[in-house]
């Protein structure tokens, strides 16, 4: 009876399998800070007969680790989900405006080397202004927030983050759409020369919109993969580039309109000079092609690239 009464009360008191595997899971995590913080001493005792100066260069030059880029983007993140909803309706209906140059500096190569034969590739570089223009004016454009406002999701789950992420993309997206809309408007209607035609940047600018529309349905969405994950790629690079933000900015959005892939708010100023000017309707251009076109740009940046971007992490949290 005595016996039977301790082995109930051994089994009683032995930790159940979820409880051991958290255990275990604690002790490996403590294990890594330890050696870190070791690697960290080490670093520092041999840093010990450098001069100020010496040590100086040293931390200029160093890269940042995969979980500092990380707790960066993750804290600009959870400020953007504290921002109340109306300066995010106003700085997104600024980044549709902004973006919109894109596809007007796109249009300019495009007309001044009409007889070139590599004129669609020296077109890309114009691609790259509204970007340019957007991202380092902190302007909110929403596939930049397909890894930024995910990472804090990531890390710490819950309903309420859940609920502030889907504010923020669909105030996001909404302004973007109404941006890129109202400039596509003011475009068209401030440039006719009264005959029906436009000059001869805006139909550059319409011709490129209608090279633009040729990808439609499945197409987009598979091209649009491709330009969310280089966009959330540009994302977690920027806090590295110390001062060539220019240029890694330009590199993957020329990148972007190079290999003909699909970005939904850049498009939406593309696809909403088509409709604006007659050529097609609303329905087709929401349907056919910025709703495939935002599903990829999901896929990419958060599907793929939030996902690897936080695996290589999450064990060092």
């Amino acid at each position: 009876m005595h016996d039977s009464a301790s082995a109930s009360e051994g089994a009683s008191r032995k930790p159940s399998r979820p409880q051991a595997e958290d255990g275990e899971k604690a002790e490996q995590k403590a294990e890594q800070k330890a050696e870190r913080e070791i690697a960290e001493r080490e670093i520092e005792g041999s840093a010990a007969t450098l001069t100020r100066k010496e040590r100086r260069r040293v931390s200029e030059h160093s890269r940042l680790s995969a979980l500092t880029v990380f707790s960066v983007i993750r804290r600009e993140g959870e400020e953007e989900l504290r921002r109340p909803a109306s300066s995010l309706w106003w700085s997104g209906i600024a980044a549709g405006i902004g973006i919109s140059s894109s596809v007007y500096a796109q249009a300019l190569l495009f007309h001044a080397f009409a007889a070139h034969p590599h004129r669609d590739l020296i077109a890309s570089l114009g691609y790259s202004v509204g970007f340019v223009l957007v991202i380092l004016s902190r302007l909110q454009l929403f596939t930049e927030n397909t890894l930024s406002v995910v990472l804090p999701m990531l890390s710490e789950p819950s309903w309420t983050r859940l609920g502030l992420s889907a504010r923020l993309w669909g105030v996001v997206l909404t302004a973007n759409f109404i941006g890129t809309f109202l400039t596509a408007s003011m475009v068209l209607m401030l440039t006719g020369t009264g005959d029906g035609g436009h000059s001869g940047h805006v139909t550059a600018m319409l011709e490129v919109s209608r090279h633009a529309a040729e990808a439609s349905g499945m197409t987009a969405l598979v091209k649009g993969i491709p330009a969310g994950f280089f966009i959330a790629a540009l994302v977690w690079m920027l806090p590295s580039s110390k001062g060539f933000e220019l240029w890694v900015i330009v590199l993957f959005t020329a990148l972007i309109a190079a290999g003909g892939f699909t970005h939904v708010i850049a498009g939406s100023a593309e696809m909403f000079l088509l409709v604006v000017g007659g050529e097609m309707s609303m329905g087709a251009a929401l349907l056919d092609h910025l709703l495939p076109t935002f599903a990829g740009n999901v896929i990419g940046g958060t599907g793929l690239f939030a996902m690897l971007a936080y695996g290589q992490i999450h064990a060092e949290i």
